[in-house]
């Protein structure tokens, strides 16, 4: 299985604009610029953010596939990726990922939510994928 997406950057590093579509077509030429990646309050996108979007949502399906494979059926898990970017001596880098979950799960004893959300959080291809931090804060709603 291959995923993929496309970029096309014109200009200089801060005064440049690019546009990123992915193949599903979930994005399409969707901006992203050095304004939109180092200040806040701009549309656009940027590519830490996407990072941190699709760890969330990787999260979110490795705990669904957890609980269901312990007979559990979640009614929704909502999950939220901050991801720490940090100017190291090296250059600008990802320090660490903090997912904040919240998962309704009728029959679940707390004790077992936390061991398959850890699980989840080790086991989701992205959470394999990166090389920082990951951290996870987990509440198991009545």
């Amino acid at each position: 299985m291959k995923r993929g997406a496309a970029v096309e950057w014109k200009g200089d590093l801060k005064t440049g604009k690019g546009a990123i579509t992915l193949d599903s077509g979930a994005l399409k030429q969707t901006p992203y610029s050095f304004i939109t990646r180092f200040e806040e309050g701009v549309t656009g996108t940027n590519p830490e953010e996407l990072v941190a979007g699709a760890h969330a949502a990787c999260f979110s399906m490795a705990l669904s596939a957890q609980l269901s494979g312990a007979g559990l059926k979640p009614e929704s898990i909502k999950t939220k990726a901050t991801l720490t970017m940090e100017k190291l001596e090296a250059g600008w880098t990802v320090t660490a990922i903090h997912l904040d979950c919240s998962a309704k799960v009728p029959g679940a004893a707390r004790a077992q939510f936390d061991e398959l959300a850890d699980k989840a959080k080790a086991g989701c291809p992205i959470s394999r994928l990166l090389k920082a931090e990951i951290t996870l804060s987990k509440t198991l709603e009545s």
